[in-house]
């Protein structure tokens, strides 16, 4: 009886041991391609891990990193961890969106969530003189009343995190353009959120 006991122990503890940290309780990882690069979000798996460096500060001064609201905008959506997984597993891996990471390209550099585009939200500016070329790059056309949206890449937008302003300033330069509400979203968990639960960030900066 006590080797049988021991058997279970053993069996049980094993199934713990081998039990991953989930995404969800059906997904352990999610892989996609994205322009012949394939890549894989999972979660850390030391479950004593904790946050290091800038993203374990809990207070930063306001202005401007202040708290933003749950809606950046009418008809934008805001999303979480979970719909930006499968966001880009169908819409970014089948060609049809753009995870845009908004944020200054130092910061891209230090960690990105894997797959996004980094287009700095100060590029989006009315002022910028390429901002028409990079509205083109999303899909907007050229025509003889200006430009035409109807074709457009959905936009997943994403900064540092709810104390962020850069990802709602891209997305409010995008609707005054004339970028259509209905194809942008807006995660607002941004970099803060995605690494307190762990998530697989890449380094595009290579350090």
């Amino acid at each position: 009886m006590q080797r049988i006991l021991a058997g279970l122990l053993l069996i049980l503890s094993s199934a713990v041991s081998a039990q991953d940290v989930r995404i969800t309780p059906n997904m352990a990882a999610a892989t996609y391609t994205i322009n012949g690069e394939t890549f894989t979000i999972s979660r850390e798996q030391d479950q004593d891990s904790l946050l290091t460096g800038e993203f374990a500060r809990t207070s930063r001064a306001c202005p401007p990193f202040c708290v933003h609201p749950m809606s950046v905008a009418p008809g934008v959506e805001t999303v979480a961890e979970l719909e930006v997984i499968n966001f880009l597993t169908g819409q970014v891996a089948a060609g049809r969106g753009l995870l845009i990471d908004s944020r200054v390209p130092e910061w891209f550099a230090k960690g990105a969530i894997p797959g996004a585009v980094n287009v700095p939200f100060s590029t989006l500016d009315e002022g910028n003189p390429y901002r028409i070329e990079i509205l083109k790059a999303l899909g907007a056309r050229d025509t003889a009343s200006g430009l035409d949206f109807s074709d457009v890449f959905t936009l997943m937008l994403y900064c540092n995190g709810p104390w962020c302003d850069q990802s709602p300033r891209a997305i409010h330069s995008l609707l005054d353009a004339g970028y259509p509400a209905e194809r942008i979203k807006y995660y607002r968990g941004g970099m803060q959120d995605w690494l307190m639960l762990g998530l697989t960030v890449t380094n595009p900066g290579g350090g």
